[in-house]
């Protein structure tokens, strides 16, 4: 199947980010640990181009860290200031505050505009409400919670602005996408699960066999895709009148990847995916 997701709000977040851009003095460009290559928005990086930015390869408690250094690595060879966060390093969060204002031209005593961008479900919301000590932003399992970008004051010298997830309207790399849909950048209901699941399935058996053979007692992943699904279906009980429910083996499957639930899993490592 070809995978895309792009609803009509997305359209007009694209718009209004581009308008905006005009009043900012840094973007703070959040990408998903686990896939910073297949997760940063080419039009996003065209628009802020020539913008002060830094990159956050957000979830890194859920990505594999050796490979997150590879990337850091990566991103430090090309001259761009990049950090590995996640939800649980609130004084770091807090910190890129400082790094932010040490890129940026604005002296301590000027307003500073940061814009946070990044595709849907890469954790914007949980970012700025830790940044902010409240709740402010709207957080939840399912992308594309946040419709519309709004500006919030942090303290008198910084101004936020929230911005939606952005996909674009045709993802051309289709294994980019695959895995977008694999850690739930892309709904739910514009996926096929098994198709997803099988891609999945096939990837975690060369990359991370060990993560398999744990959490659902496999003896052997050296097989086919659809047989290593057989296999988790018939271990989680996964079955129906007449054999096994492969949908609901695939659900359980991709929601055990998204929580971490597999273990720490990249989907992609610098050369590779590019």
């Amino acid at each position: 199947m070809t995978i895309g997701w792009y609803p009509g709000h997305m359209n007009k977040a694209r718009k209004d980010i581009t308008k905006l851009l005009q009043q900012i003095d840094l973007v703070v460009e959040l990408v998903d640990a686990r896939l910073p290559y297949s997760s940063e928005n080419p039009l996003l990086n065209a628009l802020i181009a020539n913008i002060t930015h830094l990159k956050v390869l957000n979830k890194s408690d859920l990505a594999d860290p050796v490979v997150t250094g590879l990337w850091l690595e990566y991103y430090k060879h090309r001259n761009i200031t990049a950090y590995a966060l996640d939800k649980t390093q609130k004084e770091s969060i807090k910190k890129l505050l400082k790094t932010a204002r040490k890129l940026s031209d604005k002296k301590s005593d000027q307003v500073l505009r940061i814009m946070v961008v990044g595709i849907p479900n890469v954790g914007k919301s949980t970012f700025l409400n830790i940044l902010l000590d409240k709740k402010v932003a709207k957080v939840g399992n399912e992308p594309a919670i946040t419709k519309a970008a709004s500006e919030i004051s942090l303290n008198d010298s910084i101004k936020l602005i929230d911005t939606p997830g952005v996909l674009w309207p045709k993802i051309e790399d289709q294994d980019s996408a695959y895995r977008l849909a694999v850690t739930g950048a892309i709904k739910n209901t514009a996926i096929e699960f098994e198709d997803i699941a099988l891609f999945a399935v096939e990837f975690l058996s060369k990359a991370y066999p060990e993560s398999l053979i744990r959490r659902y007692q496999l003896d052997d992943v050296q097989q086919e895709a659809s047989r290593l699904l057989e296999a988790i279906a018939r271990q989680r009980g996964c079955l129906r009148k007449g054999g096994v429910d492969f949908h609901k083996a695939s659900e359980v499957l991709l929601n055990d990847i998204r929580s971490g639930a597999l273990g720490k899993i990249s989907l992609e490592k610098p050369e590779p995916a590019l």
